[in-house]
Parts: C-alpha cells; structure tokens; sequence
C-alpha cells in the first residue's frame, strides 16, 4: 500500500547528497551574481527561471559583458544540450507523472538525473513516479536556497570557492562506483563501454569538450547493440 510519508522519506533521503553539493555549489553562483551587480532577488528569480546550472554560471559571464539574447540562448542550448540524452531514458516513466510532467522534465539536471539512475525500484510503499518527481523539487529548492544563501553572503564575507565544483564530480562518482558494484554481466558491460568512449573522447577532444562527443558514440553504440542487450540480463 502507498504511504505518502515513506515516499517523501525516500525522496529526501535521495536527494540529500545532492544538498551538499548544492548549497556550495549555489553559493558560488550568488556570490558571482552579486559581484556582477545582481541581488538576491535576481538569484531566486534566475534560479527558479533557469536553473541550468553550468548555464547560470556562464549566464552571469553573458550579462556582466553584454551579450545579445541570440548569444546568450546558442551559448546556453551547447553547454547544456546533454540533458537532451539524460531526456531520453525518462520520456515514459515520466509521463506517468501527469501534471508532473513538465516540471520533471525541466528539474532534470546532472545531479537529478545521478539520483534518480542510483535506484531502479522503490519499496512497495512508496509512489515510485512521486518520489521522482519530489526529488527534483527537493534538488531545485536546495539550488535555490544555495543561490540566495551566496548572494547574502557575498555582501559582507569573502569566500573562495576554488575548486568547490569538483564537489559535484565527486557525487558523480560515488553514484556510477556503486550503480557498477550492483550490476552484474551486461549492465555492468554497458558503463564499461560508456567509461571506454569517455577516455577515447578525452584523448581526442580535450578535457573541456569531451562531454558531448561522449554522450553521442556512447548512445550509438548502445543502441546498435540493443538486440545483444535486450536478450536478458547475464
């Protein structure tokens, strides 16, 4: 039987990793708000608005020099035209969702879209596509409050966040590490190929503009070999 508690339980407990990170992470991003000239208000209202992430960072590059709208939305649609891919795994069991829906597919960020591949199932007692959808609205809360939190911040403390973006890295890792320790056979065949086409991708295109080389190779070939793939789980 679904309780409402035990899915909110499980939805917060899942996104509590992503806090962390987003606390930082939107701090950083208020406070480089601010120094551009923009309150808190502007941080909640970008932060509710866009909510890109990467995209906001360079969105404050964008306003602080002036650049067109045609500049700022082609610049925006290449850095984060990944999440198109990270769509395409969630198109069905998001439209489960009903009115939820939209709001699913916009609260799908890099760290949503880890969260919600670290679990294939939920306990009986919890609304798997509720949980889901109550982990992007968790993840957006934590990212604005992150944001508002820098904005105040940066006009009374000086902070350094050098480095502080490798916190995101980390939770990548940690979430892939452990999805490969559960898989077994050609689940864990097809991170090793997505791991393969990253290293490929590095070597050849640089570390700043291997993403998306990656996402592409790694989908073709996944889906050349869906037939290998479809026949069962080893």
């Amino acid at each position: 039987m679904i309780n409402k508690k035990e899915t909110f339980r499980f939805a917060l407990k899942k996104s509590l990793p992503v806090l962390f990170g987003y606390l930082f992470l939107g701090s950083a991003f208020g406070i480089m708000l601010y120094e551009a000239g923009y309150n808190w208000i502007w941080a909640i209202f970008i932060s509710f608005v866009v909510y890109a992430g990467s995209g906001q960072f360079l969105l404050v590059s964008l306003l602080a020099s002036g650049a067109s709208f045609p500049t700022t939305a082609i610049m925006t649609l290449f850095i984060n035209s990944r999440h198109m891919f990270y769509g395409l795994s969630y198109i069905d069991k998001f439209r489960q969702g009903g009115w939820r829906y939209p709001f699913m597919i916009f609260s799908l960020t890099d760290e949503t879209y880890s969260v919600n591949t670290s679990f294939e199932k939920t306990p009986e007692n919890v609304d798997e596509i509720k949980a889901r959808y109550l982990i992007g609205l968790f993840d957006h809360i934590y990212w604005i409050l992150g944001s508002v939190i820098g904005s105040l911040a940066g006009q009374s403390i000086p902070i350094d966040f050098t480095g502080i973006d490798f916190s995101m890295t980390a939770l990548f890792v940690v979430i892939f590490i452990d999805l490969m320790r559960e898989q077994k056979g050609k689940r864990r065949l097809a991170g090793i190929i997505g791991i393969f086409c990253a290293i490929v991708c590095l070597l050849i295109f640089g570390a700043e503009n291997f993403l998306l080389p990656t996402l592409i190779i790694t989908v073709a070939i996944l889906s050349a070999a869906k037939p290998y793939f479809s026949k069962g789980v080893d």
